[in-house]
């Protein structure tokens, strides 16, 4: 099974590969960010691509979009420092099959990996428990009324970016990314930017 690991992390990385060392049918490939994980994954067509979300351009979510657009069946684990479960939620409705956090085991890895590779899906079961019974508390964070492709805006704007950056990372038009930010602020209650980006932070979004 050929597997690309999508990570900006050198000793992510470099972990991963400690973890697979051992499983012969596992071919590694890496990536350190979403545009060469594009590149690797047209080249390559890995059976199966585990893929920060935090990555320095775009976030892994964007990635995602991207390759499930080239390819519908594409298999992805979306893999976080964030144990909050939106993240997670937000992982499956962009397409992922699996989601790991990367404070978990490590045994977790491979068997998403096998999982996922065998046409399966992954959640860690403290992961899963959390998404069933996050209830009120899920309903009542911010993040929970937006949609992945604004939660990446949301988190271009909090690195920094302008609209017209924003639109050329994310492949829109600036028309939609203002757009986008604007529904973002009556979603959230919020009437400027800069405000949006304080949210962004407050909640482990940038």
């Amino acid at each position: 099974m050929r597997v690309l690991i999508v990570d900006d992390h050198p000793i992510v990385a470099s972990g991963c590969r400690a973890v697979l060392a051992d499983d012969p049918d596992i071919a590694l490939m890496e990536a350190p960010d979403a545009e060469s994980g594009e590149r690797v994954f047209l080249a390559e067509h890995p059976d199966v691509c585990v893929i920060d979300i935090n990555l320095p351009t775009v976030s892994g979510y964007e990635l995602a979009r991207r390759i499930l657009a080239h390819d519908a069946a594409a298999r992805l684990i979306m893999f976080s420092m964030n144990d909050d479960p939106i993240f997670a939620a937000r992982a499956i409705e962009v397409g992922a099959k699996g989601y790991l956090s990367k404070s978990g085991d490590p045994c977790d890895l491979i068997e998403a990996i096998r999982q996922v590779g065998n046409g399966g899906t992954y959640l860690p079961n403290e992961m899963a428990r959390s998404i069933a019974f996050a209830g009120p508390a899920f309903a009542q964070s911010p993040l929970s009324k937006l949609t992945s492709r604004e939660m990446e805006i949301l988190r271009l704007l909090s690195a920094g970016k302008s609209l017209s950056e924003i639109a050329w990372l994310v492949h829109a038009s600036y028309k939609t990314v203002a757009n986008t930010s604007s529904i973002m602020r009556q979603k959230l209650g919020v009437r400027t930017s800069a405000e949006l980006v304080r949210l962004a932070i407050e909640h482990g979004v940038a």
